[in-house]
């Protein structure tokens, strides 16, 4: 596995990738409320896709959202969809860039099994937070759906999604967590930056 592969496998699907989208409404507010999205925060949307939670952040009043995403396909849509000043779209690598300030809230959405070392991507994010800002990862649907997913034309760039318990030992060093939650609607755990 490589992130050369990840990049080609999500620029093919970038053309389809609004049109497949299914959103759980209540899960994705619960997500957020938990993620601490409010207004007047600046967030960071880790593997952001096409944008598809940039309207829920701006609808929430967020000072500012940056997203980021390693497929050019995918961050070549979301630009076309979005021209807010308070919008910052890129194309990079998330876990070798650096950023002229921090934020109060970064979310990995429907992505975290993408990043093939779980360690690195948390120990860097947190680097990227103010201390007190939350970290979320969160997918909408359960951990069992989503590796069953993922079993599928996905398993060359996906990694099993751990257990909620595996990735709060992971997050100890760098945060408080706040949020655990792995059921059969959502999978999500928030911590604080120590």
């Amino acid at each position: 596995m490589n992130k050369k592969d990840v990049i080609k496998f999500f620029d093919r699907l970038a053309p389809q990738w609004d049109a497949d989208m299914v959103r759980d409404e209540a899960v994705i507010d619960v997500i957020l409320d938990n993620a601490g999205i409010k207004e007047g925060v600046a967030v960071l949307g880790v593997a952001c896709g096409t944008g598809v939670l940039i309207p829920d952040y701006l609808k929430r009043g967020v000072s500012s959202v940056t997203c980021v995403d390693i497929s050019p396909n995918m961050i070549a849509i979301a630009k076309e969809k979005f021209h807010q000043q308070n919008v910052h779209l890129i194309c990079s690598d998330v876990e070798t860039m650096s950023f002229e300030s921090s934020f109060d809230c970064i979310v990995v959405y429907n992505a975290f099994p993408h990043f093939f070392d779980p360690h690195n991507l948390v120990r860097v994010l947190a680097g990227d937070l103010k201390t007190g800002g939350t970290l979320t990862i969160a997918h909408g649907m359960s951990r069992a759906d989503i590796n069953r997913h993922h079993e599928g034309s996905a398993r060359s760039v996906s990694i099993c999604l751990m257990h909620v318990d595996e990735l709060e030992k992971l997050f100890e060093p760098y945060f408080y967590v706040t949020v655990k939650i792995s059921d059969d609607k959502m999978y999500q755990i928030v911590g604080v930056k120590k």
